[in-house]
């Protein structure tokens, strides 16, 4: 049985070690690396693709948010920190879970079981588009741990990208090529210059003058494809 890869990234060693000790009854658990920095930690988990990552909050020089900002992909994230205004934060907006410095061992042993059931949710979901990779978006001081599945549509706003999400919206400073460049490309099109649509949403497809398309996603909303696009929208899909 293949181990679960783990991550740890923190700045003090004494933490790093006492996330190792804490793991070693976990024999299905496996410490890939670890790091003391943002810029160390991102060629690490690029290298290592780990499963679960164990991440300090704030570390000299860019933060833990910083560094899953970073990430094409996010794997799942249990946050350390000795600032509870940090963790709670980071715990409403959707992170599997956080310790506080110095935690218990039964404190401990409540986040792995969260990531072991995680584990087993994603094992039943095999092969579900709706099982899909995660994003982490920062939007000021909110931080959000985004399915790709739950995004419906992608808007470029001057320098910012506004996502549109589970009836919300937030904007953040990316171009549309960045964020293109992180999702599946089997899932997400790009329809025009300013908008990505995630075609599980598209209702209705119409044509309008020209050939160009019309879509309506999420039951309401209306968007035009360009011309262009629109010859590669019915290639991607068969029309």
């Amino acid at each position: 049985m293949k181990k679960i890869q783990v991550v740890i990234v923190d700045d003090e060693r004494a933490a790093r070690e006492e996330i190792k000790r804490a793991l070693q009854p976990y024999t299905d658990y496996t410490v890939a690396g670890e790091a003391k920095n943002v810029s160390a930690a991102l060629e690490l988990i690029r290298e290592m693709q780990p499963d679960l990552l164990f991440l300090d909050v704030q570390m000299p020089g860019a933060s833990g948010f910083d560094l899953l900002a970073s990430l094409p992909e996010v794997p799942d994230v249990i946050f350390t920190t000795a600032y509870d205004a940090y963790a709670v934060k980071a715990f409403d907006n959707n992170a599997l879970d956080y310790l506080l410095k110095p935690f218990r061992s039964e404190r401990f042993a409540q986040a792995m079981d969260k990531h072991r059931n995680k584990c087993m949710e994603r094992a039943a979901l095999a092969g579900n588009n709706l099982a899909d990779k995660q994003l982490f978006i920062k939007e000021g001081d909110q931080c959000f741990f985004l399915k790709q599945g739950e995004i419906y549509l992608i808007e470029s706003v001057d320098n910012y990208a506004r996502i549109h999400f589970q009836g919300k919206q937030v904007l953040i400073k990316t171009s549309l090529n960045q964020l293109e460049s992180r999702l599946d490309p089997s899932s997400f099109f790009r329809i025009n210059r300013s908008q990505i649509i995630h075609a599980r949403y598209i209702t209705r497809i119409t044509t309008i003058d020209g050939g160009r398309l019309q879509l309506t996603i999420h039951d309401s909303i209306q968007v035009e494809v360009s011309s262009r696009q629109s010859v590669k929208f019915k290639q991607w899909n068969n029309i």
